[in-house]
């Protein structure tokens, strides 16, 4: 098979081709020379719709797929080597020794769409909302940004930034899509303005610029002619060489691979395990980009009564047979996890020794804790079943069929599993309630230090519920600590060592079973060239080529 490794279409295929006006040519309407490989309009299948532009909270992948299109970043992070290299900053910050100050001279002549300088005060202006929020406008604070105290405008091209405490992670956090640089308007919004019916409306500086949206099921970008300040190691200067990108929302797995595989697409994300084979035939290719952060596992919510003993958690993941689930459901593009991040991420750590499928000693663990097999098989104790919910986690590739699987290894050791299904704003309102939810499958990409942190600190994400959302109170206030001094020490050598730390106490504490390295995988039509993803996966089209 072709496969390039690199560290939205409703209930009809056919009609949603023939409302973007693209051919099966990939052609779109732009420049037709006989050999020429610039001009055409890209379409790009995603299998669910953006939620919010707001750059903060954008970080589920088809939020940050538009997000990458239309912003650009003081800094950018080679997703070949994870480096950093200057952007919209001429070069790498001034940092001075305890990592609490940040000085960053910009480039000169950039601007937004809408003709407004991306200048000092326009950088202040940003991070100073990325770094603090504002809850009167529903607008977060990034989780990519840490101990931010304020901006300051030195002139017209220059910026400090300080930290109430050392802040290692923020060079890297100002190149991520968190840090999406956007217009003097464009921050004035509210949260619930950055959401769908509002995209065309939202002003970057980036190589396309959103042309028209019908919600829930489309997004026209289109190249921006005066763009010229790409990262100088980009292969490519200038506007995009293509029109445009049609982005349309194919939700059924089956129109994404057989949309593209028929000529009728040019690019799809999230091309599930069993259909990579059709990518090996002539004029298709595979992508299957690494997101060099945590990896998708479970994330046991210890707090609830049933999760409480550590020996039922050790239990789960002795009764786990990790290798079955990748051998079944997955290709080579998964690799089985050996840590909870994956082996290109900051701050990896090998921890396999403590994810060994051992179905006697599981059984061994639950009877020491007290539940017995019950008339069905199912344990019970003082007359309650060992009975837990797991979510479908919608953005991961075959949840369903994982947490499927999961429930019958984990059944053969007398622990019940029901699946919670839903759309995605009912998931994300299960995941919150520990009742609803005990275990959370999820997984979160960032190639910093700061990423395992991002997923489990009771301030972010807070997946395995650390922090009782009732109550206010932190069940285990040392894995806080830990995660915090991740973000919080000067030196690569000391965040190495923080980050081995907090692992260490999550392996035995039982709090996650990371199961395999997940890539963002990517089906398309060998005419197209050029495409690349930032460094966790997510697809960028300013280097796009379409062969005619």
């Amino acid at each position: 098979m072709k496969t390039r490794r690199i560290a939205w279409i409703g209930a009809l295929a056919a009609v949603a081709i023939a409302m973007t006006g693209c051919s099966a040519s990939g052609d779109g309407g732009g420049d037709s020379g006989s050999d020429a490989t610039a001009g055409g309009t890209l379409t790009y299948l995603e299998p669910q719709t953006w939620i919010t532009l707001y750059p903060p909270a954008a970080g589920f992948y088809p939020n940050g797929g538009v997000v990458n299109q239309i912003t650009d970043r003081l800094l950018y992070q080679n997703p070949e080597t994870l480096e950093l290299e200057p952007w919209i900053a001429e070069d790498l910050p001034e940092v001075n020794a305890d990592a609490t100050e940040y000085t960053f001279t910009l480039r000169e002549g950039v601007t937004y769409s809408d003709g407004t300088p991306l200048d000092a005060e326009n950088v202040v202006k940003n991070i100073d909302l990325f770094g603090t929020g504002d809850p009167d406008r529903a607008l977060s604070v990034s989780e990519a940004i840490n101990n931010y105290d304020r901006g300051e405008v030195i002139d017209d091209r220059t910026v400090t930034f300080h930290f109430t405490a050392p802040s290692p992670g923020f060079a890297q956090a100002v190149s991520t899509i968190n840090s999406g640089l956007l217009s003097n308007d464009t921050l004035d919004r509210s949260g619930e303005e950055f959401g769908p019916g509002n995209a065309t409306e939202i002003i970057g500086s980036g190589p396309f610029v959103i042309d028209d949206e019908t919600i829930g099921s489309e997004l026209s970008l289109a190249t921006r002619e005066d763009y010229d300040w790409a990262p100088p190691s980009r292969d490519h200067q200038g506007p995009a060489q293509i029109d445009g990108v049609d982005i349309i929302v194919a939700a059924e797995a089956s129109v994404r691979v057989g949309t593209v595989v028929s000529g009728q697409a040019d690019l799809a994300r999230t091309i599930p395990a069993p259909d990579e084979g059709q990518f090996a035939a002539d004029g298709l290719e595979l992508v299957a980009a690494a997101t060099n952060g945590v990896n998708n596992g479970l994330n046991l919510r210890f707090g609830h009564p049933l999760l409480e003993d550590l020996r039922v958690r050790q239990a789960i993941i002795a009764g786990i047979d990790r290798q079955n689930i990748v051998d079944t459901l997955f290709t080579d593009s998964y690799p089985l996890a050996t840590g909870i991040l994956a082996q290109n991420a900051r701050g990896y750590v090998d921890t396999s020794e403590h994810y060994v499928f051992d179905q006697d000693r599981a059984r061994e663990l639950l009877d020491e804790a007290g539940w017995a097999p019950g008339a069905d098989g199912i344990r019970e104790k003082d007359g309650e079943r060992l009975i837990l919910t797991f979510n479908e986690a919608l953005p991961q590739p075959r949840s369903k069929e994982v947490v499927t699987l999961i429930q019958e290894q984990l059944a053969e050791i007398g622990i019940g599993v029901e699946i919670f299904a839903g759309d995605q704003v009912a998931q994300d309102e299960a995941q919150r309630d520990i009742d609803t939810v005990q275990v959370y499958h999820s997984m979160v990409g960032r190639a910093d230090f700061d990423v395992l942190k991002s997923q489990l600190f009771s301030a972010n994400r807070n997946a395995v519920l650390n922090l009782d959302v009732e109550s206010g109170e932190l069940r285990d206030p040392e894995l806080d600590e830990l995660l915090a001094r991740i973000a919080s020490v000067p030196t690569t050598e000391e965040r190495q060592e923080a980050s081995a730390a907090a692992q260490q106490h999550i392996v035995d504490n039982a709090y996650v079973l990371p199961l395999f390295e997940e890539p963002q995988v990517y089906g398309l039509q060998s005419r197209v060239t050029g495409f690349s993803t930032e460094s966790i996966g997510r697809p960028s089209f300013y280097e796009v080529t379409i062969e005619k």
